[in-house]
């Protein structure tokens, strides 16, 4: 499935696929699923100009990272993940949160090249492209090449489970980058289930809990937008203010569903702008999150691509 960018083509992200089970194969190779955002990263007379997935640039908000990719050898576009590091030596999607940011170490995970000097790799086997970005990266504290194991998914994903990981992916030996496509050459398998969703309204606040009571979310469906439920829960005082804050500047006087939902008389709606991260326990029969999880904001995502999450079983 394609998505819209404001960037080139050539410089958009091949995506995963959802998928089910880990499972052995040695077609394929493993690596870890980092809990952060994806960052493209192009370099071209010895400057960096770093991407989020939709394409902002996002350079000056992460100066140390790009000056750090400015000593990559040659011009190149990279492809990796940006990550914060907590205390406990685990990555965090919420430290990403520039309120947080003090509280870890940024950490930028490379893991495929689709130009080097000029050269047009996409269409190359995986391997070869890893092989390629390992000669380029610089040694540096915030750079890291995303390593991988071959054949054993299922080991390995039992590892990222014990450790309290995001997940793992897969990715097939001799596949080809897609930019801007999503394919099954890429799967993500996931240690817990993660949907994004869309802020479309809050409801007001309960017993002592300032600010508000819980988030309204919706994902797109057909052109329109489809409630899947609320959360509740997941959010500091901090995050509560600082949302509060946000979502009473993008006030709007309708709901943007076409039936009722629940709590409508406590709710201020707000225009679906703002992306967020949920965990949660399952899908309801009636397609909503059961007992979802509030993580954090995605800059890197806009509204209009967030749909529900399908998992799809693996083509053999």
């Amino acid at each position: 499935m394609g998505r819209t960018s404001s960037l080139p083509k050539r410089l958009q992200p091949m995506l995963a696929t959802l998928t089910d089970d880990p499972f052995d194969d040695p077609a394929w190779v493993f690596e870890d699923k980092y809990d952060g955002f994806r960052m493209i990263a192009e370099i071209r007379d010895g400057r960096a100009a770093l991407y989020s997935r939709n394409g902002k640039l996002i350079s000056r908000s992460y100066t140390e990272v790009a000056a750090a990719l400015e000593m990559v050898k040659g011009d190149a576009v990279i492809d990796g993940e940006l990550v914060a590091i907590g205390k406990d030596g685990v990555s965090h999607f919420q430290l990403l949160q520039n309120a947080l940011r003090h509280e870890a170490k940024l950490l930028y995970f490379a893991f495929d090249l689709m130009f080097a000097n000029g050269e047009d790799l996409r269409k190359r086997p995986l391997l070869e492209r890893k092989e390629r970005l390992k000669t380029i990266l610089p040694r540096h504290g915030l750079i890291g090449f995303s390593r991988h194991r071959k054949g054993k998914g299922r080991k390995f994903f039992a590892e990222a489970e014990r450790d309290g990981l995001e997940g793992i992916m897969a990715k097939r030996i001799d596949g080809a980058y897609a930019s801007g496509s999503r394919t099954p050459d890429w799967l993500k398998i996931k240690t817990a289930k993660r949907q994004e969703v869309v802020i479309v309204g809050f409801t007001a606040p309960r017993r002592t809990r300032p600010f508000f009571g819980a988030l309204v979310l919706a994902v797109r469906e057909k052109e329109s937008w489809r409630y899947i439920g609320h959360v509740g829960t997941g959010f500091s005082h901090q995050t509560l203010a600082e949302l509060h804050s946000r979502l009473t500047r993008l006030q709007v006087a309708k709901s943007p569903f076409p039936a009722k939902v629940k709590d409508e008389t406590v709710t201020t709606w707000v225009r679906p702008f703002l992306v967020a991260e949920v965990k949660f326990a399952e899908w309801t029969t009636k397609g909503e999150l059961r007992q979802p999880v509030y993580l954090g904001l995605r800059s890197d995502k806009q509204a209009k691509d967030v749909v529900r999450e399908q998992e799809r079983l693996r083509s053999m």
